[in-house]
């Protein structure tokens, strides 16, 4: 059985940044992270033994430590202003691209226009993202423009690890659904993001199953799953080797890997590893 690692995997800069960020007010003293900083078992596994305890981004006597951790998933201003004025010494790890769609978003609502977001609702970067701006709406299907209320100007964004083909789709159900408004569209997916997706597509062309590593609650890997079934590949998710399951690979003769962008690279190659021990189940 073939393995095919994907050209772009894993762990992105900002989250990588954003771990170093952590581990490194953890050695300078006891801290709080605002939330989870990567939706990442492994990760979260290594941040505990380092002591690392956890609170809510909105509940201020949720930490118990001087130090607190804004995650890369970002903040609102006023969540940000509320634990400085509070006199918690503040860490922001939020990712460069984050902060990006925060400004594109605050831009557009200067401009006039009623912001609205591509994303879940109820995940911690969409909650950041809307948090100065709760007249925002918040998108992910055709179904959820049907309810808006009519504006003449909408001025959009997305949630960074969105796919950038529902956004495009989403965008273009809101000109439909509002003929005499104006919509604009700051592309805020992020590059990472979209070279994974990329990537995916080009090795779903190759391969016959498609494992995707990453946590349970990751965002972005399970939308490499969804995406890889889309291009009618069979895909899966994992989170650790021991995940793997044998008779996925059963008569398979080339399966890929990817991950997602909150998963290390050692729980990468721990999946490889394991792969490698399924060669036998491969037709003669």
């Amino acid at each position: 059985m073939k393995i095919i690692l994907s050209k772009h995997y894993g762990m992105c800069f900002g989250v990588r940044d954003a771990l170093a960020a952590t581990r490194n007010a953890a050695t300078n003293g006891p801290t709080t992270i605002l939330g989870e900083l990567v939706h990442n078992p492994v990760v979260t596994a290594q941040l505990d033994r380092l002591g690392v305890q956890r609170g809510q981004l909105r509940d201020l006597e949720s930490a118990r430590t001087p130090q607190v951790v804004i995650t890369a998933h970002g903040a609102a201003d006023r969540d940000r202003r509320a634990w400085n004025q509070e006199g918690f010494r503040v860490t922001d790890t939020t990712c460069p691209l984050v902060k990006k769609a925060h400004t594109a978003l605050a831009q557009l609502v200067r401009e006039g226009y009623h912001p609205v977001v591509v994303g879940k609702r109820g995940h911690i970067e969409v909650l950041g993202l809307t948090g100065d701006f709760p007249q925002s709406d918040v998108i992910l299907s055709l179904d959820d423009i049907a309810q808006l209320d009519p504006h003449p100007r909408f001025g959009v964004v997305s949630q960074t690890t969105q796919p950038t083909t529902r956004v495009d789709q989403l965008v273009a159900g809101l000109r439909t659904a509002f003929p005499d408004s104006e919509v604009r569209y700051v592309d805020t997916v992020c590059q990472p993001t979209k070279d994974r997706q990329t990537a995916l597509r080009d090795l779903c062309q190759q391969v016959e199953v498609v494992i995707a590593v990453g946590g349970a609650n990751s965002n972005n890997t399970r939308q490499l799953v969804l995406t890889a079934r889309g291009y009618g590949v069979q895909a899966h998710r994992v989170g650790r080797a021991e995940e793997l399951k044998p008779e996925w690979f059963e008569g398979v003769d080339r399966v890929g890997v990817t991950a997602g962008t909150s998963t290390l690279d050692e729980t990468v190659h721990e999946v490889v590893q394991a792969l490698a021990s399924f060669e036998t189940l491969a037709p003669a």
